[in-house]
């Protein structure tokens, strides 16, 4: 039974993220680990993580916040986009500073222009 609730996890894992909602404690490894594949299929490529209001709970910013670490050791600029002020000031204060500055944007075009004009 145990693949099965494995198998079970996973697809509630991608349906949460898909609907756009926190993944919770229990799925911000999962979470963390999906971003982290994106990075490293499309580096060098600048990374722009949108999160809606729904997906924007504690779990989902400290995801986003490993997956900033990852980039930085990787050189990949990051770029959060969320319309939640208090979003945007907790990975502000949070992010990691020892490489690229996570970017932090209220507006999805800003931070998309923003991201690749720096990269070229």
């Amino acid at each position: 039974m145990g693949p099965v609730q494995d198998h079970d996890q996973t697809r509630d894992d991608h349906e949460q993220r898909d609907r756009g909602q926190d993944p919770g404690i229990d799925g911000r490894a999962a979470l963390t680990t999906y971003i982290t594949n994106l990075v490293d299929a499309h580096q060098p490529t600048p990374v722009v993580i949108v999160l809606t209001e729904p997906a924007g709970g504690h779990a989902a910013v400290s995801a986003v916040l490993r997956a900033h670490q990852w980039c930085g050791r990787l050189g990949v600029l990051m770029s959060v986009v969320t319309h939640s002020a208090p979003v945007r000031r907790l990975l502000e204060d949070n992010a990691d500073t020892t490489g690229p500055r996570l970017v932090v944007h209220a507006r999805v075009d800003t931070a998309i222009s923003t991201a690749f004009t720096a990269a070229a």
